[in-house]
């Protein structure tokens, strides 16, 4: 992607065009390589739709697009320095071009999560989670008071009250790795230890069930008060929001005309895209297919964070008419972990009962309450989760989107 972005820049810039991406130049964004695989289950891969290379197969559609140099041992953490292996660390760290627009890193992505959530004053940084919750899981386990500290995690997945995309039930990010999801929710509770999943058994001896055995939470008294604010896109608000295949191709035309790199680039993976929509999805034929925006619809709410504090402050709040973002009062969200059909599916009370008040002191033990296995009425107990519901409309959507990708002028 950077590297598409550099021969973007450059075909603009012999165009008389801004060359965009000025955040770029501001601050190059560090990169760092993440875990390997899920905390404990078997790894789930999602290439039956996305392509081996996760962009539909264009590593060998269009090679011409990619670097020439390989960027992968740029996160390759050297050996540790010593007489005999002084030359082989120089070589790793030697790189003839560096890349221009980001910073490679050789810390995992867990600790350079919390590396800056330390180093910023708390509530200040956002965290976009748009894939399997391992990442964050591993950086709760690490220091959970410091992931306290991020104002929100914007996070896509699950499904609430629609039908999941991998199961009848299970969105694919929560599927992936549901004991990282069950994890990450809890420290939404106040009590996280009312929702943690189930330990797993022992891996037999001498064998390893992948990532390290993650420790449970510190003790409430260690914990403090502090926890993860979750604005959750569940399926049941991105598939609502969808990008016509007739209206996408009319409106990149004149780029992938002109030799736009990055219009190239984009339209090569979103026709991978459309035909998998054919093939799987009912309805979606020619020029009728769509693409659900998943993960964009939470950039936009990132984007769109400057223009809902400006309602805000002047009394309009985020339920405006004319800037409905809405989101549900904090619910009590738990992943399952354990079910043979229902890993990673998102459980929520549907019982007409009432909420029932009970003191933390008698809550943090955890007891049994007579006809509410789990704690779900316990005003102490019980994850917090928001989850967004409404957004200023998929028509708006669609053409910030478009806009945002390829107008130079909004970059």
């Amino acid at each position: 992607m950077f590297h598409v972005i550099e021969k973007e820049r450059e075909w603009r810039r012999a165009h008389g065009l801004p060359a965009g991406f000025r955040g770029l130049d501001l601050r190059r964004p560090v990169v760092a390589a993440g875990p390997g695989g899920p905390l404990e289950e078997q790894q789930r891969m999602a290439d039956y739709f996305h392509g081996i290379d996760g962009l539909g197969g264009i590593y060998d559609t269009h090679a011409r697009l990619l670097p020439t140099a390989d960027w992968g041992h740029l996160f390759d953490v050297p050996p540790p320095v010593s007489g005999v292996t002084k030359a082989a660390v120089e070589a790793t760290q030697a790189y003839p071009t560096q890349p221009a627009l980001f910073v490679p890193s050789k810390t995992a992505s867990h600790l350079e999560i919390i590396d800056v959530l330390s180093s910023h004053p708390p509530h200040t940084i956002t965290i976009v989670s748009l894939g399997p919750l391992t990442n964050l899981a591993l950086a709760a386990s690490a220091n959970p008071a410091a992931l306290a500290r991020a104002k929100e995690i914007v996070m896509m997945g699950g499904a609430l009250y629609t039908a999941g995309n991998v199961t009848p039930l299970a969105e694919f990010n929560f599927y992936a790795d549901s004991i990282a999801a069950a994890r990450v929710f809890a420290l939404t509770s106040p009590i996280p230890a009312s929702t943690m999943p189930p330990a797993p058994p022992l891996a037999p001896e001498g064998g390893s069930t992948g990532q390290p055995r993650l420790r449970p939470y510190p003790p409430l008294s260690e914990l403090g008060s502090a926890r993860l604010n979750i604005v959750l896109f569940p399926l049941d608000i991105t598939e609502k929001h969808m990008l016509n295949r007739s209206y996408y191709l009319q409106q990149t035309e004149e780029l992938r005309s002109r030799g736009s790199p990055l219009a190239e680039w984009h339209a090569a993976f979103m026709a991978s895209v459309f035909r998998k929509m054919e093939k799987l999805h009912i309805g979606h034929t020619g020029a009728a297919t769509s693409v659900t925006l998943h993960d964009p619809l939470c950039i936009w709410w990132v984007l769109d964070a400057a223009k809902r504090r400006t309602l805000e402050a002047q009394g309009g709040g985020t339920e405006s008419s004319e800037h409905n973002w809405r989101l549900s009062n904090p619910q009590d969200i738990r992943i399952e972990t354990t079910g043979q059909w229902s890993r990673g599916a998102c459980v929520i009370d549907r019982r007409d009962r009432q909420r029932q008040a009970e003191d933390m002191d008698e809550a943090k033990d955890l007891g049994e309450r007579e006809g509410d296995s789990g704690g779900w009425l316990s005003s102490s107990r019980g994850n917090r989760v928001n989850v967004v519901v409404d957004t200023p409309g998929k028509e708006v959507f669609v053409e910030v989107l478009l806009g945002t990708l390829f107008d130079s002028n909004r970059q």
